[in-house]
């Protein structure tokens, strides 16, 4: 893996994760995101739900430090079973 990027850190950096609407989802995408930024305000987190209701986006806007975060941040969400896609 490169360590290139077009980013300077630290950066602030939206994460998009989207699964089901429910509440356990709402807690494991903040706990997954928090594993690597410590505490997040609550004003960083912003969700928004499909049309029908089932599902949500939730976009955590995080202050990266380094590509390798971002990295940790990514692997460790797209390999929750619960996270149906990340952006």
């Amino acid at each position: 893996m490169s360590d290139e990027t077009l980013l300077e850190f630290p950066c602030d950096f939206p994460v998009k994760l989207m699964g089901r609407d429910t509440a356990e989802f709402h807690a494991t995408a903040r706990r997954l995101v928090e594993k690597h930024t410590g505490p997040l305000a609550d004003d960083a987190i912003h969700t928004a739900l499909s049309k029908n209701g089932r599902f949500v986006s939730i976009t955590v806007t995080v202050n990266a430090t380094s590509k390798q975060q971002l990295d940790n941040i990514y692997r460790e969400i797209t390999a929750h079973d619960d996270v149906l896609m990340a952006l």
